[in-house]
């Protein structure tokens, strides 16, 4: 059984210049510019699907940003302007995106795709950072190149480092979480860990990571469904529900589950992942949907009353990419064999 998967507004989104940022509605606003992390994102969502045309011409687009963004070992450049020119500013995420769509694609179906990213990733390898959500997207990426290519130095050192320097958490403490709170795609962070304990083979930080994972689920669950951290983070006792909420984190939450799901077997990820879903169709605080399924757009947020009708390049790579990942998992399939791609509205 395959789902069509479509790209219409990804299609929207891009150009010569890269996936532009930001939208009104469905009407990219290219004057904001484009940035790095969604370059990343999007060759990461394409890459499995690579074979096709049309996500081998967007997977093109995010390579030739990438390749003009990239610094070697200083990471990447954040943000490209209209007119082709970039700023001067510089983002820790941003590079650990890049990273991550990059070593997803060094595993890429398509040679192509394959070829160039396997350049620019051995380019950028040696980049750190002490952020640990920019770590953690590097983490993620340094997997998939050694699931593709396990004689990878660069790509185990960099695991190396990450293990000793990500906090993992204490699943005994009344605030099991690595941080003093919440803040965004948190269930990233264990995915990171999850990757990392499969890495090593270390049993101990696998059992923390799910536990972890766990808690996290459960602390982002209201009366059936998830009720994500809002954008502005939440602590120990923080009030649920709470807004506004953003798509990442759904998607974060179904990465993860996915991760889990692979290692352990265990039914209760399947179901978390099925609740990501079906958040975007509408199971949430608002019982509002936020995904577009004629188009593919994802909605930018969830307010208590509404929903942020605009569709830009993050929300709607979000909502695509969970949406693969639940019909992976709900037929068995890669996200190769579960998708069938459509263009057009």
């Amino acid at each position: 059984m395959t789902v069509p998967i479509n790209l219409s507004h990804l299609e929207r989104l891009c150009d010569s210049h890269g996936i532009v940022e930001h939208a009104h509605e469905d009407r990219p606003l290219r004057g904001l510019g484009y940035c790095t992390d969604d370059a990343g994102r999007l060759l990461g969502l394409l890459t499995p699907l690579s074979l096709d045309p049309a996500a081998a011409r967007l997977c093109d687009i995010a390579l030739s940003f990438l390749e003009d963004a990239s610094e070697g070992a200083d990471g990447f450049r954040l943000r490209r302007f209209q007119d082709g020119t970039w700023s001067s500013e510089r983002s820790d995420d941003a590079s650990g995106r890049a990273l991550e769509g990059l070593g997803i694609a060094v595993g890429a179906p398509n040679a192509f795709v394959r070829g160039r990213a396997g350049a620019l990733y051995d380019a950028s390898v040696n980049w750190r950072s002490t952020y640990s959500r920019s770590m953690s997207h590097a983490v993620i990426g340094a997997a998939h190149v050694l699931a593709a290519r396990p004689e990878h130095a660069g790509a185990r050192g960099l695991l190396a480092d990450a293990r000793d320097t990500l906090a993992l958490g204490d699943p005994a403490r009344d605030w099991p979480w690595p941080e003093d709170r919440l803040a965004y795609a948190n269930a990233l962070l264990v995915e990171a860990q999850l990757a990392l304990a499969t890495s090593f083979d270390d049993d101990a930080r696998l059992d923390v990571a799910l536990a972890l994972l766990e808690w996290l689920a459960a602390e982002e669950t209201l009366e059936g469904h998830f009720s994500f951290t809002p954008v502005s983070g939440r602590g120990p006792g923080g009030a649920k529900p709470d807004f506004d909420q953003q798509p990442i984190e759904a998607w974060a939450m179904a990465r993860a589950c996915e991760r889990a799901y692979r290692l352990t077997g265990e039914a209760r990820w399947a179901r978390r992942i099925e609740l990501c879903a079906e958040w975007f169709d509408g199971d949430n605080d608002a019982d509002l949907a936020l995904g577009i399924a004629s188009t593919g757009a994802g909605c930018d947020g969830l307010s208590e009353r509404s929903v942020n009708t605009n569709q830009g390049a993050e929300s709607t790579i979000a909502y695509l990419a969970t949406t693969l990942i639940r019909h992976g998992i709900e037929h068995g399939d890669t996200v190769t064999d579960a998708a069938r791609i459509t263009v057009g509205s």
